[in-house]
């Protein structure tokens, strides 16, 4: 305010300069010849436009100063409002916390009343045969005074855990009764809700007396004796089965979170590691059939075998170079980065990502190399040209040496499924100012319209079924249906089962220095149209769903 007062005096001195003006033109016009009159008027008629031009804009600034401060009013009226908005929901929640807290407090000592009683009456009848009486306090040994304290510490969380199983707490019961075989039908009944059942049964398995034990014990029947492996996977009752082992195994490390090692191993006893182990020794022989090919990155088997080894921390009982080797089986499953580092396979993946370029699996890859920090060894734009380089030349008709319809329609099919996974990937990884996308934008549009175009074609072309006869004489002769063109059946069948291609995104973590039990607790299970009744939980691909 105090520029605009001096700007408002500087202003009104105007009329004054001017009149000196005036009278210095005078006194030069006194010692000329001539007259400088019309050179005056000129000049008057000069700076009484930029007067008023200087107080139009002084005004002008003037409305929108006080403009600005009746927005800077009403701005801080409606943040008040805002926070008292904010405060009100604050002490809402709070309540209800403290509400849910009391309700925690009550189960723990009701729970700890009657663990009391239960102890303190033992004591009383062995002591009473010896002195008399029940015993005191003070009477009791330091052993049971510790035992007894550290009962309270494992039933309180305990109580506090099975508080937080809240839409399905017969997680609870069938962990508390170590039944393996229910808790597999209760999350094969439950698959819907698979996503909400994954985030509780970390905390259900805190109620068993050894989750661990029991999460062993559900891998029983992962292997089917009576079925071929060939058979096992189309089996979806089997497949259905060994995704739950995996999530089970999940959850076991899950529910291990901010846990140091020491009290991992604790819960973990040597029995049931030792069991683990001839689990994993049963199953490694039969890894040794799988085609890594074949796989695609998607193994169930060998993702299950080297959770067994993360969870039940047995890893270094098994050579490194032999895991390592099982990589490119799961490479399409988002768990991998997480579980090369608690298998300690981190100095591994240079080698590893070298076989995935060398199989043409460069997605892959660049996925591995933005987890484990190796993009100035793989430059991931490099891998990307080279995959879309090698995808035209594999789906080239000249290279099937099959130049028909329905070939051509099955190469534009695998070229735009390979063009959507390199975008993905690059706009997953944020990689557009080194790749630029528009040609390959481009191109897609122009599939995507030939594909359609094709579609409604054969659609078009397909022959209508004759009604039967309104009179009720029966139905017309049928037409045979002559397929002039077969390519309505590769373009549905495209449609249904696209070529694998990734086109989905990878979660893969990044970096740590942290090589205990992994934290897999973030994988949300699904259900795919492909296998039945059971489910499946990651990434869908155009033509294998990214399961889990």
């Amino acid at each position: 305010m105090e520029d605009a007062g001096s700007v408002a005096t500087l202003m009104d001195s105007t009329s004054s300069k001017i009149q000196q003006l005036q009278k210095a033109f005078a006194e030069l016009e006194n010692h000329r010849a001539i007259t400088l009159n019309w050179k005056w008027k000129q000049l008057e008629e000069h700076f009484h436009g930029l007067e008023k031009s200087l107080k139009r804009r002084f005004t002008e600034l003037e409305d929108q100063e006080r403009e600005f401060e009746t927005k800077i009013v009403q701005s801080k009226e409606m943040l008040e409002r805002r926070q008292a908005t904010v405060v009100a929901k604050e002490q809402d929640s709070l309540a209800r916390l403290q509400q849910k807290r009391d309700v925690a407090v009550c189960a723990i000592t009701s729970a700890l009343e009657k663990h009391r009683k239960l102890s303190s009456d033992e004591p009383a009848f062995d002591n009473s045969k010896d002195h008399g009486g029940a015993p005191d306090k003070e009477d009791k040994p330091p052993d049971a005074m510790a035992a007894e304290s550290n009962i309270r510490e494992l039933t309180a969380p305990s109580e506090i855990e099975n508080a937080a199983v809240k839409l399905y707490p017969e997680l609870v019961k069938l962990c508390q009764e170590m039944d393996s075989e229910g808790l597999h039908k209760f999350i094969s009944d439950n698959r819907k809700n698979l996503a909400v059942m994954r985030e509780e049964i970390p905390n259900a398995l805190k109620a068993a007396n050894d989750p661990a034990s029991l999460v062993l014990d559900s891998l029983n029947g992962f292997y089917s004796m009576d079925m071929p492996s060939s058979d096992a996977k189309k089996d979806s009752n089997l497949l259905g089965l060994r995704r739950s082992c995996i999530m089970l195994m999940e959850c076991l490390s899950t529910s291990f979170t901010n846990l140091d090692q020491e009290l991992i191993s604790g819960m973990i006893s040597s029995d049931v590691k030792e069991r683990a182990k001839v689990i994993a020794e049963e199953w490694k022989p039969k890894l040794d059939e799988l085609d890594v090919d074949a796989s695609s990155g998607n193994s169930l088997e060998a993702h299950a075998f080297l959770q067994l080894l993360a969870t039940f921390g047995i890893n270094s009982d098994f050579d490194q170079e032999s895991l390592s080797k099982l990589i490119p089986m799961v490479s399409r499953r988002r768990q991998t980065a997480d579980l090369c580092r608690s298998l300690g396979l981190s100095d591994k993946m240079p080698g590893v990502i070298d076989v995935l370029v060398k199989n043409g699996r460069q997605i892959d890859a660049v996925n591995l190399a933005f987890a484990f920090d190796l993009t100035e060894q793989f430059s991931p734009v490099i891998l990307l040209k080279s995959y879309l380089s090698d995808a035209a030349k594999l789906s080239s008709p000249s290279k099937l040496g099959n130049t028909s319809p329905s070939a051509q329609c099955d190469v534009n099919e695998k070229e735009l499924s390979a063009l959507k996974a390199v975008i993905k990937c690059v706009e997953e990884h944020k990689l557009e100012e080194l790749y630029r996308l528009d040609g390959l934008q481009k191109r897609v549009v122009q599939l995507e319209k030939a594909k359609a175009d094709k579609k409604r074609a054969t659609e078009v072309a397909k022959p209508q079924s004759k009604r039967p006869r309104a009179n009720g004489a029966g139905y017309g002769p049928r037409v045979a249906n002559v397929a002039a063109d077969k390519s309505f059946y590769v373009a549905r069948m495209t449609d249904r089962y696209p070529p694998y291609i990734y086109d989905r995104p990878y979660c893969y973590s990044g970096p740590t220095d942290n090589h205990v039990a992994p934290v897999l607790g973030t994988a949300a299970y699904s259900l795919p149209h492909s296998h039945g009744n059971f489910f499946g939980a990651g990434y869908q691909y155009q033509v294998a769903a990214y399961l889990h």
